[in-house]
């Protein structure tokens, strides 16, 4: 009782501020029962068959008249001898709803229901065990002039949700009894397990009465945005085409005593890259010659056939254009290194050129874009 009256509380605390609908029900079940003895369980069960009346007063808690009935049985297994017997039990059972109870939620597929309750069973028709002819003293309780013992129960049951009127459940029972409830005395209950496939219908649902609305019109003021056109500046980064400069300095040295000379083809092929790359650009190969040898004439020629030698091999070897190329001759009349005689014997190339490149600046420029600006607008509601 103190259980049931905390369910009871906690129940109608679940109830307060939902919906809940309470409901009547009518439940025929079926299945198997074992009254538990010394002897096989297998050659225990026999058919069993119930039919209840019910009613939920909260989504928790409920109650129903249950009636079991059909046939029971029992045996001694020493002698190999089985006798049955009819029974039936009325109880008043208490259901609790745990699904309900915990979960926040009334939508699940499953209710689980743990039951326990009271009641009286009655036997009779225990003829089987008279004609066994087993002596008096082996069984004192053969009914004798009582048919009648008491019987608790507790039990767990699965069943379909309530929201539709037909469900389906699966009831599992422990029932105890007295002890001539099987004929045979050991000082203790008997115990009765039935398990039980069932169908119930739902009737009488009835939800609370929903609370009288009376709409009511008023006005607000919200704050909205809006996306609108606006005219502003904005810098852009734009490229631009610039014209440089672009320049080459090259020295070859023609070695009598200068050991660490570069060779004249590594020069020949910066040259060469360098106007493949602009191709506009002009190239003046100077030749000269050592004032410390030889005499003006000898120097002439051979400071003229060094720049020739230099714009041949650009021409035959790297495919440049002749015709961008000019050479001179200053034989030993300049001497470009007076502090070192004998690197005066080179070849000097200048080229110049003209390169277009492209380089970006930023600029202002007026442009419509979408802003969202504030706005406040007035708006009917109805609550």
């Amino acid at each position: 009782m103190t259980l049931a009256a905390t369910l009871l509380l906690s129940s109608s605390a679940i109830a307060q501020g939902q919906e809940w609908k309470s409901f009547s029900f009518v439940e025929a079940q079926g299945g198997l029962q074992l009254t538990s003895t010394n002897a096989p369980m297998d050659k225990l069960f026999t058919p069993t068959a119930a039919l209840s009346l019910g009613h939920y007063f909260t989504p928790v808690v409920g109650a129903r008249l249950h009636v079991n009935a059909w046939q029971s049985k029992s045996g001694f297994v020493g002698l190999d001898q089985y006798y049955k017997w009819k029974y039936v039990t009325p109880d008043l059972d208490l259901m609790v709803n745990l699904s309900n109870l915990f979960c926040s939620s009334q939508s699940h597929a499953l209710n689980v229901i743990l039951l326990g309750g009271v009641g009286l069973n009655y036997a009779w028709d225990n003829d089987e065990l008279a004609d066994l002819g087993i002596a008096p003293k082996r069984i004192p309780l053969a009914w004798e002039d009582n048919h009648l013992s008491h019987n608790l129960r507790a039990g767990l049951r699965l069943e379909t949700n309530q929201s539709k009127p037909l469900g389906l459940s699966l009831e599992l029972n422990a029932n105890s009894l007295d002890d001539r409830f099987n004929s045979k005395v050991n000082d203790q209950d008997d115990w009765q397990f039935t398990a039980m496939l069932g169908l119930t219908y739902r009737f009488g649902y009835k939800g609370k009465k929903p609370a009288v609305h009376i709409p009511v019109t008023r006005e607000i003021e919200e704050t909205v945005w809006e996306e609108v056109p606006v005219k502003e500046m904005v810098k852009e980064r734009r490229p631009i085409q610039k014209t440089e400069a672009v320049k080459l300095h090259k020295e070859v040295f023609y070695a009598i005593r200068i050991s660490d000379n570069v060779d004249p083809s590594v020069i020949q092929k910066e040259v060469a890259q360098f106007m493949k790359e602009n191709p506009t650009s002009k190239v003046m190969i100077v030749g000269y010659a050592d004032k410390g040898t030889g005499n003006a004439r000898l120097n002439e020629m051979y400071a003229r056939k060094r720049a020739e030698t230099f714009k041949k091999d650009l021409i035959e070897k790297h495919g440049c254009n002749a015709d961008n190329i000019v050479i001179d001759s200053k034989g030993d009349t300049v001497q470009p290194f007076p502090e070192d005689n004998d690197k005066n014997r080179c070849v000097i190339i200048d080229a110049e050129g003209k390169r277009q490149v492209t380089d970006y600046e930023e600029v202002e420029v007026e442009k419509t874009v979408m802003k969202k600006v504030e706005k406040k607008v007035k708006r009917t509601i109805t609550e």
